[in-house]
């Protein structure tokens, strides 16, 4: 009988967790994890870059100054329009009419840069007028419904900004 007593302690100590509402180890089901599929663009790394304009290069030397000059010649304007209808009716017949105008202004702006720099003995000076810009990495990616991103593309590209003006180095030659 003591066997029994034993054995029925076992499977009673056993049989607690099942009725404390816990399930066995082999019976958690883990749930599969779900993500709305996107869409994105990262930005992976930025640098400065020069942003040369086409046919600003210049070249002096060796030694002695060197002196730049970019003019720069713009409108600003603006316009503003408007029209009016009217109509009037009397008795049986109608009239309309249509009151328009138009009122522009424009104003001519040119400014100007100059750039003078000293080149040291024996090197030549070079200039070149351009934009101060930026260098971006950049890859589009997707998340999957597992959660997992791909890439989809890489790339670089290069965005001016508003500043411009002269950049100058020395060489040899």
């Amino acid at each position: 009988m003591r066997t029994r007593t034993k054995l029925a302690t076992f499977i009673l100590a056993g049989a607690l967790p099942v009725i404390a509402g816990a399930a066995p180890a082999s019976a958690v089901v883990t749930p599969k994890r779900s993500c709305p599929v996107t869409y994105g663009v990262l930005i992976t790394s930025h640098s400065h870059y020069r942003l040369p304009a086409k046919g600003q290069y210049y070249k002096d030397g060796p030694g002695g100054t060197m002196s730049v000059h970019v003019t720069k010649a713009s409108t600003i304007s603006y316009s503003v329009s408007t029209s009016l209808e009217v109509s009037a009716s009397y008795l049986f017949a109608s009239a309309k009419a249509t009151i328009g105008g138009t009122y522009a202004k424009s104003v001519a702006v040119t400014t100007g840069h100059t750039y003078t720099h000293n080149i040291s003995a024996h090197k030549f000076g070079n200039m070149q007028y351009g934009s101060n810009g930026f260098k971006l990495g950049w890859e589009s990616n997707r998340t999957n419904p597992n959660c997992s991103t791909t890439v989809l593309k890489r790339g670089t590209a290069k965005f001016p900004v508003t500043s411009v003006g002269w950049y100058y180095w020395e060489t040899k030659s």
